[in-house]
């Protein structure tokens, strides 16, 4: 639990175990004092100021770490990674761009900022900023695996322009895999373990930051799901993180190695397209190409062959494959099953990397 909310938690239940005291003592005595009701007011008013304490503080504290991207045809937001002028913000923000006018979200003049290096795969980008402007502090990120369903937390950016804004919601999921658009900007990443949270993520919210009340970046807003029956329009209050965990792992190697050397991202090695069945509905990926020193080609799949499982999971799309992949490792074994021709087979498959 972070220790912010278990001190508003222990003033909560402090204050409630004295006015139940109260409440005994004066129902014995008959006496006077104040009255149940009133005490409870009392109290929550308490709790609340505490927790509104709690939020100006991680404003304080994260703000200056937090920076405006503008691009020719887009506008994020990014978070300052280190002291050497580091920027991680995601790559559908960046697009194909390689040069940004940076701007601290707290204000003051713009500065140029560089593309390092962008993996869309992962929807993560890297940038350099000529110079830090003053004010500007890195950013403390969380620990991935301590985030919980219930916990508080503020989301940090640029929303349709709006530098500095601040939303505020609870973690409502983690663990999600989600697959991105390639309409809108998107890089049509699957991206696997997110953060899925009710803080308000709009346009411009991107790459921005995810806050713990400890003051922790646990994540990167990167988008909203979809709701088709509203004509495609945002889904209000589910909007969803890349983990710190894995933000920390593309922009480590980034800053080191000016690229991603390993990606951590189980792969077929294949390149393949959704096929529909008699009904028009999907019903498998086609192997197009599968290089023979891929990890579908070494274990015997062929160009025209129609995967339809990975494991105990069905296969009908591109996407569906994907997000079935996201949940494994390089080096993983997996069953195959595939059509070749008419006939169903079966093939184990050590797992290559993206």
């Amino acid at each position: 639990m972070d220790v912010s909310r278990a001190r508003t938690l222990g003033l909560l239940l402090t204050l409630a175990a004295a006015a139940c005291a109260a409440a005994l003592v004066g129902g014995c005595s008959g006496g006077g004092g104040t009255p149940a009701p009133e005490r409870s007011t009392q109290a929550a008013a308490l709790a609340a100021n505490d927790l509104e304490d709690d939020y100006k503080a991680v404003i304080k504290n994260v703000l200056p770490s937090v920076v405006q991207i503008d691009a020719t045809e887009s506008l994020g937001s990014g978070v300052v990674y280190d002291g050497k002028g580091h920027i991680v913000t995601n790559a559908h923000v960046v697009g194909r761009e390689k040069s940004f006018k940076v701007t601290a979200a707290t204000g003051g003049q713009p500065v140029t900022a560089r593309l390092v290096s962008s993996y869309p795969e992962q929807d993560l980008a890297v940038l350099k900023m000529d110079s830090l402007p003053q004010g500007l502090k890195p950013a403390r990120f969380g620990d991935s695996a301590s985030v919980d369903m219930g916990q508080i937390v503020l989301a940090m950016g640029s929303p349709l322009g709006l530098s500095g804004s601040v939303t505020q919601g609870i973690v409502s999921a983690t663990g999600r895999t989600v697959s991105e658009g390639q309409t809108g900007g998107g890089t049509g990443a699957t991206i696997a373990n997110m953060v899925q949270t009710s803080a308000a993520i709009n346009p411009g919210n991107s790459g921005g930051a995810l806050v713990n009340l400890d003051s922790e970046v646990i994540g990167i807003p990167t988008l909203a799901a979809i709701d088709p029956e509203m004509g495609g329009g945002s889904a209000a209050g589910i909007g969803f993180a890349i983990p710190a965990s894995m933000v920390r792992t593309i922009a480590d190697q980034i800053v080191k190695d000016g690229r991603v050397t390993d990606s951590g991202r189980a792969a077929l090695n294949i390149t393949g397209r959704t096929v529909l069945n008699d009904d028009y509905e999907p019903a498998g990926v086609a192997v197009v190409e599968a290089p023979a020193n891929g990890a579908a080609g070494e274990a015997g799949l062929k160009p025209g062959d129609v995967i339809t499982r990975l494991g105990d999971t069905e296969v009908t799309t591109i996407t569906s494959l994907s997000e079935a992949l996201a949940s494994l490792r390089p080096g993983d074994e997996v069953t195959v099953t595939y059509v070749r021709g008419t006939a169903t087979e079966k093939t184990q498959v050590t797992l290559g990397e993206m």
